[in-house]
């Protein structure tokens, strides 16, 4: 069913996520850009937080959650263990509203407009799939930059 395997998606990625901020050797370089970069690797791990638990965590899966998408952009130093506590959090709430949605559901029309589109539930989760993979890339590619590290072995797709 197409819920179980996009829930799979997302805990593969998040997995992923969770991995790369282990892999930051601490919490300072967590936060630091270069230039022509706007956004730390923290800022974009806060981001992809608020935007999970708000699109699907709360819209979909009634938890409760408010977001301030501001302070996702705006805070800093928090702690590397805080922030992998915070995305573990989301990697083990996460996936299972999304594996619990029927074919119905997944079909119906998700609640709230989208740049003011109706779009299906199924397509903006398939959305907020890409979104959370483009900026788990650039988490990669900004850990790489800041520690000259290579990549890392991450976790693989679960079936």
């Amino acid at each position: 069913m197409l819920s179980a395997e996009l829930a799979a998606l997302y805990t593969r990625d998040l997995t992923r996520l969770v991995q790369e901020l282990e892999a930051f050797p601490d919490t300072e370089t967590l936060w630091q850009t270069r230039a022509g970069i706007t956004n730390s690797a923290g800022n974009l791990a806060l981001h992809l937080e608020g935007n999970l638990r708000q699109f699907i965590g709360r819209l979909l899966g009634q938890l409760d959650y408010t977001r301030d998408r501001p302070r996702e952009f705006s805070d800093s130093g928090i702690e590397k263990s805080d922030l992998v506590a915070r995305l573990s959090a989301v990697r083990d709430e996460i996936p299972p509203v999304i594996a619990g949605l029927s074919a119905e559901q997944l079909e119906a029309a998700y609640p709230q407009l989208y740049s003011g589109m109706t779009l299906p539930t199924q397509q903006m989760l398939i959305h907020l799939e890409g979104h959370l993979s483009y900026h788990l890339g650039q988490i990669d590619y900004l850990r790489r930059l800041l520690t000259g590290e290579g990549a890392i072995s991450l976790a693989e797709l679960q079936q």
